[in-house]
């Protein structure tokens, strides 16, 4: 079983927090795939940022993909990466496969509200998440 403690998020050595982070059970490592949310998203759901899942539509905002949208495919908790259709890398046999993406270089433009528990809006405006 991997050591882990609660104590390394504080620390301000770099090693520490990647160790944090890398060693992290999947109960936190689950808290990492947030993805901020597009303004008009913002002003209606009153929070910044969200949980990723599955068929959501999002916006790459860096790296190779930059300005690409593509909907989710698929979440890996364990290594803490987004995979989004239509984003894919061809290996040298030309196979494609799909490119990991980091959920920070990501923005939701759409939600999937086909769970209604995911965000409930109370009739004074405010909303509360599960």
């Amino acid at each position: 079983m991997k050591e882990w403690s609660n104590a390394w998020k504080s620390s301000k050595n770099p090693g520490k927090q990647r160790k944090y982070r890398y060693n992290a059970p999947l109960h936190i490592k689950k808290r990492f795939l947030t993805v901020n949310l597009a303004k008009d998203l913002r002003t209606k759901f009153k929070r910044r940022n969200i949980g990723v899942r599955k068929k959501d539509k999002v916006k790459i905002l860096r790296g190779q993909f930059k300005n690409k949208t593509g909907i989710v495919n698929k979440i890996s908790v364990k290594k803490c990466k987004v995979y989004v259709d239509g984003i894919e890398q061809v290996r040298k046999d030309g196979t494609k496969s799909f490119y990991p993406l980091t959920p920070s270089n990501l923005q939701i433009i759409e939600l999937n509200l086909d769970d209604k528990r995911r965000i409930k809006i109370k009739k004074d405006g405010k909303e509360t998440p599960k």
